[in-house]
């Protein structure tokens, strides 16, 4: 948190990883931040179902999810106009050129440097 002030109030965070002790990490970290944490999604699918119900303001998304690339997620992210990082254990080299302007944290990573990244993200799309 920054002071008092969480530095994610209001703010719609799509969890999108499929290890069960960083996604909760993950959204516990962004809560205590004061974001909404939509998901964490497990999966591609129910990752596309969180996003069909309802808007997300970012998304943090891991990218092999049980086996799945989850570029098809991260496409429609971008089709949306949806700020987006990925946080992976696969080396940003691996990442396809099409996404080089998306932030890539890689596993193990600082959950809160990555929280605190955040807010820059989603501003552009505010502004």
């Amino acid at each position: 948190m920054n002071g008092d002030k969480p530095i994610l109030r209001g703010c719609r965070v799509l969890v999108v990883e499929d290890e069960f002790f960083i996604a909760d990490d993950m959204a516990q970290t962004l809560s205590l931040n004061g974001a909404e944490v939509v998901g964490p999604a497990p999966t591609l699918d129910r990752a596309m179902a969180l996003l069909d119900a309802g808007p997300v303001d970012c998304a943090v998304i891991d990218v092999n999810l049980r086996g799945r690339l989850a570029y098809a997620l991260a496409d429609e992210l971008k089709r949306r106009g949806v700020p987006f990082v990925f946080a992976t254990g696969y080396d940003p080299a691996v990442v396809p050129s099409s996404y080089r302007d998306v932030p890539c944290w890689q596993k193990p990573y600082s959950l809160e440097e990555l929280v605190r990244s955040l807010p820059d993200l989603v501003r552009p799309a505010e502004a």
